[in-house]
C-alpha cells in the first residue's frame, strides 16, 4: 500500500473552511500520480512512450470534509487487474487516523495516440502487486443510464485548460460542471456525501458540453448527465447524494 499526507491549503476550501469535493478528487489523482512515480513509472514517463492511464468509472463517499489547514492521509493500493484495466481503491484519513473518506475507481491502460486500452505493464503489476482489501464495497461497474431531459440544465465551452496530457477533458471538470447544477439551497446547508460517475466517451477543446441535472428523493440526491452540445453524445452520468450540514 502507498500513503501520501496533505496539509488542505487556503485556495482548496470552499465558503465553509472545507476542502471542496473537487479537492478531494484532485488529492486522490495526486495520490495515484505518485503511486506511479513510485515504481518509476511517473506519468511523465509513460507519456514518453504516449500511454497513460484513464478513469471509466469511480465512487467517492465522505463522511466529512476536512478544514483548512487540516492534515490528512491517503492510502491506496490495487485490489484488483485485468490485462488492460486495474481497480484502485482509496482510504482518508484524519489527523486522529480515523477514516473520513473512501473511493473506489477502475482505471484504464491507455494508448494516447490510437485511443484505445493496452496491456499493462508485467513491471507495473509486479511492482504494485495488488491488495483483495476493498475500501468500499459499491459495483463501479453498474450502468448509470442518462438522462433524456432534466429541469437544471448547463451549458459550458470547453477551454484548453480543461484538457489533460491524454488530450481530453479531464475527469475533475466534469465533477466541477456537475457541482454547477445544484441548486444554491442544497450548497448552502448540505454537503456532497456520495458520488457514482461513469465516463463514457471522451471531450475535447473546442466542443461544448450540456450539463443536466434532475433531483430526487426530496432533493437529497439527484441524477446527473454530461453530453456533447453539438452531437448529443453522452461523456458522462452520474448519481449524487447530499447530507444536511
Amino acid at each position: 500500500m502507498f500513503i501520501n499526507e496533505y496539509s488542505i491549503r487556503y485556495f482548496e476550501t470552499n465558503k465553509f473552511g472545507e476542502a471542496s469535493p473537487t479537492t478531494i478528487l484532485t488529492l486522490l489523482e495526486e495520490t495515484a500520480s505518485d503511486h506511479c512515480l513510485s515504481i518509476n513509472h511517473g506519468l511523465f514517463e509513460l507519456f514518453k512512450k504516449q500511454i497513460g492511464w484513464v478513469l471509466v468509472s469511480g465512487v467517492i463517499e465522505m463522511y466529512r470534509y476536512p478544514k483548512h489547514k487540516e492534515n490528512i492521509k491517503i492510502q491506496t493500493w490495487l485490489s484488483t487487474y485485468t490485462l488492460v484495466k486495474g481497480i484502485r481503491e482509496n482510504l482518508i484519513f484524519d489527523e486522529n487516523n480515523q477514516i473520513i473518506g473512501r473511493a473506489k475507481g477502475l482505471w484504464v491502460f491507455f494508448d494516447i495516440e490510437k485511443r484505445r486500452p493496452v496491456e499493462i505493464f508485467d513491471d507495473i503489476i509486479q511492482k504494485w502487486s495488488f491488495n483483495k482489501k476493498e475500501s468500499i464495497i459499491h459495483n463501479i461497474i453498474r450502468k448509470i443510464s442518462p438522462l433524456q431531459e432534466a429541469p437544471i440544465i448547463k451549458q459550458f465551452p470547453i477551454h484548453r485548460y480543461d484538457i489533460d496530457m491524454n488530450m481530453h477533458v479531464n475527469n475533475i471538470k466534469y465533477l466541477q460542471w456537475l457541482l454547477e447544477t445544484i441548486p444554491n439551497e442544497i450548497m448552502d446547508n448540505f454537503y456532497l456525501h456520495h458520488i457514482d460517475g461513469r465516463f463514457i466517451n471522451e471531450a475535447h477543446f473546442g466542443d461544448s458540453i450540456i450539463s443536466l441535472t434532475k433531483p430526487v428523493n426530496n432533493n437529497s440526491e439527484f441524477h446527473h448527465t454530461v453530453l456533447l452540445k453539438h452531437t448529443g453524445k453522452i461523456c458522462a452520468t452520474a448519481t449524487s447524494v447530499w447530507k444536511e450540514r
